[in-house]
């Protein structure tokens, strides 16, 4: 049975991708926590991020660097904060988010509800940083 992230992968479910190679990809998370909010995913479906072949996660690292840089042209924030919890679905996925302070990349706090036009325009300026 493949994860949610295997089918926004495979274009079962859309997404609103920011980045794509032929390895990795980045997508706007639907629940988030601040504007930007998006996740990190290794195409390759593995459960859990420490169980990546060490090159791999090396160069989804990498990949997450570039979109992380974009990211800082975007959005006016102290940093790009990154959180790997593992918890929520069982594919491993980075979280990238502007923060300004620690308790923006709080996960208890109340997800943001942003509408298709938002969540679009965020990603399109990611996408042209």
């Amino acid at each position: 049975m493949s994860t949610i992230f295997t089918k926004i992968i495979n274009g079962e479910i859309p997404s609103y991708k920011v980045a794509e190679n032929d390895d990795f990809l980045a997508f706007l998370d639907i629940q988030p926590i601040v504007k930007g909010h998006l996740l990190v995913i290794p195409k390759k479906e593995t459960d859990y991020i420490f169980d990546i072949e060490e090159k791999e996660l090396g160069e989804m690292m990498s990949f997450a660097k570039s979109v992380a840089k974009k990211m800082d042209k975007v959005f006016d924030c102290e940093r790009i904060g990154m959180t790997v919890i593992g918890l929520e679905v069982p594919h491993a996925h980075i979280h990238l988010m502007p923060i300004n302070g620690i308790a923006d990349m709080d996960f208890n706090k109340e997800k943001l509800e942003l509408s298709k036009e938002e969540m679009q325009a965020i990603a399109k300026s990611i996408q042209e940083a």
